[in-house]
């Protein structure tokens, strides 16, 4: 167990780079009745961070797809330290927490523990919990948005819309490939760097990685046209982060949302629009998170004023 809480807040390898943990459960919810984890509403929890946008990721889908009601969910404090995502503390009524009521726990590891008393791995999140066998189904935020995409369809208010529809799955497959490596993670690979070079590197990536999504979308409403998929779900928890955080806590200052990218603005408002969008959007425990949490960029843990461009214009 050391060796996990040790290690929660070094985030570059020795080389100066940044490398993300690969998730370690990764089983599936199914609509089979044989299978271990059968879709049911009220067995499923899932645990979040509202900085998060692996985690956003996960929120937002569970709200387009009305399952606010199938699903459960606890979100953490905004403040990560040595011993990893927590609760709060007795005493404590930090806007945004949401208690787990389900383990009642006050740290996201006794979560990991439960499930696996070896674990030696980041405490991260979402994560997505069986009530029923006790256990962490998956901790992958690509693979839970695409089970509350489907396996819950019977209980869910939209079950016919689907954000990974056939017709579109070589080119959301193409899309999030590219726009993880170079902007989900990129943003991070630039801004935990230690080491010059790697920053560079990164640094370039981001921007180039947003000048083709600002081209794709200079004229098509979303990243695959007139359809609303995971790929703009994935994109978008990164770029409402983009201007408040990553271009200035993690050095991605080469241009701002607001003022550079008339074409992603204008994407990101529009999503912001849609129904239950807006109250996924924590903006405090975003820049609280990020500011407070990492000490090693931030060591005064100031936070900025600025929240980034208005989201509800138009």
């Amino acid at each position: 167990m050391a060796a996990a809480t040790s290690s929660v807040l070094k985030w570059a390898s020795k080389d100066g780079s940044f490398r993300r943990q690969v998730s370690s459960f990764r089983d599936f919810i199914s609509t089979d009745p044989s299978a271990r984890f059968v879709a049911e509403p009220g067995r499923y929890h899932l645990y979040v961070s509202w900085a998060c946008p692996w985690a956003h990721r996960a929120v937002i889908v569970r709200a387009l797809k009305g399952l606010e009601d199938v699903i459960g969910l606890s979100a953490v404090h905004f403040l990560l330290q040595d011993k990893g995502w927590r609760f709060d503390h007795k005493g404590e009524t930090t806007p945004g927490v949401i208690p787990d009521t389900v383990n009642n726990a006050l740290y996201l590891s006794e979560i990991y523990y439960k499930a696996n008393p070896q674990y030696e791995g980041r405490f991260t999140v979402p994560v997505l919990w069986d009530k029923q066998e006790q256990t962490i189904v998956n901790n992958e935020s690509s693979e839970v948005i695409r089970m509350l995409n489907t396996s819950f369809d019977q209980w869910s208010s939209a079950p016919h819309i689907t954000y990974y529809p056939d017709n579109l799955v070589k080119e959301i497959d193409s899309l999030n490939e590219w726009i993880y490596d170079e902007i989900n993670n990129g943003v991070y690979k630039a801004g935990f760097a230690t080491s010059q070079e790697a920053y560079e590197t990164n640094y370039e990536k981001v921007f180039s990685g947003l000048a083709k999504v600002e081209k794709i979308l200079s004229n098509k409403k979303w990243l695959c046209g007139d359809t609303l998929t995971e790929a703009d779900v994935r994109l978008w928890t990164t770029i409402v982060r983009f201007d408040p955080v990553y271009h200035t806590h993690f050095k991605c200052s080469g241009g701002t949302i607001a003022h550079d990218y008339p074409n992603i603005l204008r994407w990101t408002r529009q999503f912001y629009a849609l129904p239950k969008i807006a109250e996924t959007v924590n903006m405090s425990h975003i820049k609280q998170h990020y500011y407070r949490s990492h000490i090693q960029i931030n060591p005064t843990a100031i936070v900025p004023v600025w929240d980034g461009p208005d989201l509800k214009s138009t």
